[in-house]
């Protein structure tokens, strides 16, 4: 019999006993469809991560001005102000390997523009943040050097700021005022949304570095150029354990600190991200590794049901071999039930997974990726679970003496 032949045979006996198929497929689309959804959701996770990095600028340190200890209790990081500009300039200068260091002020201000009030993070900056930390601006321009210098009032605000502050009009040449400070509205970020850790990225305020010191922060009794972190980029990651080796090295030496208590902390960023990443993976992988199993109860059944199915048409087989059907024949004929069963489990799996994703991406804000490799993995094994678990029926069945089969009732 040609395999066309034979697949239509196939597909008339699984259609005799319908509701008994669509049970035994059961196992498989389950399996298939978890599988599906885990590694969908561990690639969605690594996506995520990626466009954190970038995000981040890629391969970034943040250096923290750590909190005085007194009475055995530390104050909140960045609360002494032990880092100031000349510490930006000094690592640049000194180690080849960093592409820019950008010094950071923040505060918390209310933003108040016309009748609307918002609460963002305000940051005092200068243009190199730009490049550390891989902002672009969707409109206007970054600060002029008379700015900088001058503690200019003048304001680059978030895309949040932007929609709670001025909904659909153009914000660009608008005063608002930050605190008791009126500033201008230069430029606005392009949009990052949220970080791993949850936080809108983008609900923040740049401001110059001194306009910040001075006049939202409250920093004028430090030293005049105070700030409470460094944004370090560094070229080649492959560089970064010997970048922050240096770095280090070089604050001690500024700092004239020789103890094992550092007064900053170097955060590698990056790092951070791909570690979470890492456990989010090796957790979507467990689970996967377990909604396998469902694969291997599913061909276990399968197994089962084929074997009920030889016993029960033991008379037709016999029928078949008696009128010149070699055993290969019914071998095929039963290997290809098997493949069908799984492949049609494998089918109907891979629509759930995709229905679910879809769901989740909608309505609980995951992200899930499903890659083509995956899927044509997932039809592929349910083919072969089949092959695997269906053999044995099958050559069982071609085994059978046509007239002991012919006489079994």
């Amino acid at each position: 019999m040609s395999w066309w032949k034979l697949c239509q045979v196939a597909w008339v006996a699984l259609q005799v006993n319908l509701m008994r198929s669509i049970l035994t497929m059961l196992g498989i689309i389950i399996g298939v469809a978890a599988v599906i959804i885990m590694l969908a959701l561990g690639a969605g996770a690594q996506q995520e991560v990626d466009q954190q990095i970038k995000n981040l600028g890629g391969n970034v340190f943040v250096v923290f001005a750590r909190g005085r200890a007194s009475s055995g209790a530390r104050g909140a990081t960045g609360s002494v102000q032990t880092l100031t500009e000349m510490d930006a300039e000094a690592i640049e200068q000194q180690i080849p390997q960093v592409s820019v260091a950008a010094p950071t002020i923040w505060a918390n201000a209310q933003v108040i523009y016309g009748n609307m009030n918002w609460a963002p993070s305000v940051r005092g900056v200068d243009n190199r943040i730009f490049p550390a930390q891989n902002w672009q601006l969707a409109q206007g321009r970054e600060f002029s050097a008379a700015e900088l210098s001058s503690a200019g009032r003048v304001a680059i605000i978030g895309a949040t700021v932007q929609r709670e502050l001025f909904g659909a009009s153009d914000p660009i040449g608008q005063t608002i005022r930050v605190d008791r400070t009126p500033v201008t509205v230069i430029g606005v970020l392009d949009a990052k949304g949220q970080n791993t850790q949850g936080n809108d990225q983008d609900d923040l305020i740049f401001m110059p570095l001194d306009t910040v010191r001075k006049r939202i922060a409250g920093m004028t009794l430090a030293s005049p150029r105070a700030v409470r972190s460094l944004i370090v980029q560094v070229a080649d990651e492959r560089d970064m354990e010997l970048v922050e080796q240096e770095i280090e090295a070089l604050l001690r030496q500024r700092m004239r600190t020789t103890g094992s208590d550092a007064p900053f902390q170097i955060r590698n960023l990056s790092e951070m991200v791909e570690t979470r990443a890492r456990t989010m993976q090796i957790f979507n992988g467990l689970l996967a590794a377990v909604a396998s199993v469902s694969l291997l109860v599913g061909g276990i059944g399968i197994m089962n049901i084929m074997l009920v199915s030889v016993t029960e048409r033991t008379r037709e087989i016999g029928l078949r071999m008696a009128v010149g059907a070699e055993p290969g024949d019914i071998l095929r004929q039963f290997l290809i039930e098997a493949m069908l069963l799984c492949s049609l489990g494998g089918a109907l799996g891979l629509t759930i997974a995709v229905l679910v994703t879809r769901s989740l991406e909608k309505f609980a804000g995951f992200t899930a990726v499903i890659q083509p490799e995956v899927v044509l993995l997932s039809i592929g094994f349910s083919a072969l679970i089949g092959i695997f678990f269906g053999y044995y029926p099958a050559r069982k069945a071609s085994q059978l003496q046509p007239i002991d089969a012919l006489r079994h009732e």
